[in-house]
């Protein structure tokens, strides 16, 4: 379903290329985002590679690091997200598949740095209710959407068809 921007009403399509303009520049802010989040893993990489004992990660280290790349491989979905408001033509099923997909990463993130010393069962069930919520989402939005696209496909080109 591919929807566009432009309406009959002056006022409308005004404040639709403003949303336009504003969407580039939150894209470009969440690049430099990026930028500056690929930095960082590189700097804390090499000062706890640096330090003692030299070239040796501890685990929580390597899970830290595991955070910060998670952190922005979601920050890369964001800016998929927001390329998609910038669009004139959206497809707004794709749209919502990014944003679960984009807080299944969030979520997965913040399972992956769970310190379970310090954890409540309250916490941890519901972090895993909204994962299952998110999943059954995502999969009905992704993967079912998907599967009734192709079927709907199928079926118009063989109606199509003499």
């Amino acid at each position: 379903m591919l929807e566009s921007n432009t309406s009959n009403d002056k006022t409308i399509d005004f404040l639709n290329r403003v949303i336009r303009q504003v969407s580039r520049v939150v894209a470009v802010i969440m690049v430099l985002v990026i930028i500056w989040g690929v930095a960082d893993i590189v700097y804390v990489l090499y000062e706890r590679l640096m330090a003692p004992p030299f070239m040796l990660l501890e685990i929580k280290d390597i899970l830290a690091t595991f955070g910060a790349f998670m952190a922005v491989l979601i920050a890369i979905e964001i800016y998929h997200n927001i390329i998609l408001y910038v669009a004139d033509h959206r497809d707004h099923r794709l749209a919502v598949e990014i944003v679960l997909g984009t807080a299944l990463m969030a979520i997965s993130r913040k399972v992956i740095v769970f310190d379970f010393k310090e954890m409540t069962a309250e916490y941890m069930y519901g972090s895993a209710a909204v994962i299952f919520a998110l999943v059954i989402g995502y999969y009905l939005i992704a993967v079912r959407g998907a599967q009734t696209a192709q079927a709907s496909r199928v079926k118009r080109n063989l109606d199509e068809e003499p």
